[in-house]
């Protein structure tokens, strides 16, 4: 696996893709990699002839009492992880190699990115989406993977892609989740025991909402009333939302017909964690 640590050598391992008829597939990761960012790997393995991914903490993600100094860094556990996933290229830019000196352009993000995330954290998508087009704009890849866990994320990254007519498709892959239905995530190393059991509470209160749909139940309210009793019952109680939304546009619903997303953000000890499932009916 080659490291790339500047746009030059980037941009000349992507050129020699490209001149060698390589389909180049990437997976844009913040680090602290688990088993969910290596089957996004996986994927782009199976469908492209080079993958790149890259580590990148963005700064302009983050709010201000946000946890990006402490944001878990394992930058050579990262790289053994890759190197046995096969990724051939992994770019390690620095914030100067992102956002040189005197950058003052943002991705201006629209209705996708006001609410739920959106609104608990002010800015956070504008973050993502100026990160990712900077990224892609960088690399040139024919297809991004990124995990469908962080659901408002990819919808707001598959706007963009669509609206600013980027050439390359964005694929969502399903949430790779522990033993006990907890979503893979680099934030669950902040839990201790305790949190930790009370954080599977989330996978439940999206499993009981599916089955209340299956069911028959079709009001919103009731899908989220019944999920977030499954977590205040677990003991959490910092909540920041319980949301059944329509899958395509995050738009609230008044009945629930088409198969609704419901997403979840709740605190479980000093871990914000989020978590979302498409409901269906058989």
């Amino acid at each position: 696996m080659e490291l790339l640590t500047t746009r030059q050598a980037l941009d000349q391992w992507v050129e020699d893709a490209y001149r060698a008829g390589h389909r180049v597939g990437f997976v844009p990761t913040m680090g602290a990699l688990h088993a969910g960012h290596i089957s996004l790997f996986q994927t782009a393995r199976q469908g492209c002839d080079r993958v790149i991914g890259s580590i990148f903490v963005n700064p302009t993600q983050f709010g201000p009492n946000e946890d990006f100094q402490r944001y878990p860094r394992t930058l050579e556990q990262d790289q053994s992880l890759l190197e046995q996933a096969g990724c051939h290229a992994l770019f390690l830019p620095a914030v100067v190699d992102i956002y040189p000196e005197g950058h003052q352009t943002r991705v201006q993000v629209g209705a996708l990115a006001e609410d739920l995330c959106g609104r608990c954290r002010p800015g956070h998508f504008q973050g993502v989406a100026t990160v990712v087009a900077i990224l892609f704009n960088l690399v040139r890849p024919r297809v991004a993977y990124f995990g469908l866990k962080d659901y408002q994320q990819f919808l707001v990254i598959r706007r963009m892609v669509d609206d600013l007519a980027m050439p390359l498709k964005v694929v969502g892959l399903p949430t790779v989740r522990e033993a006990d239905g907890l979503a893979m995530s680099s934030r669950n190393r902040y839990l201790d025991e305790h949190a930790r059991a009370q954080a599977a509470a989330l996978f439940r209160a999206l499993k009981r909402a599916q089955e209340l749909y299956a069911a028959g139940e079709e009001d919103p309210a009731a899908l989220e009333a019944t999920a977030r009793a499954v977590l205040t019952t677990a003991g959490i109680t910092r909540i920041d939302y319980v949301a059944a939304r329509d899958p395509e546009t995050l738009a609230p619903m008044v009945q629930c017909k088409k198969n609704p997303v419901i997403l979840i953000a709740a605190w479980v000890g000093s871990a914000r964690l989020i978590d979302n499932r498409q409901l269906i009916r058989n």
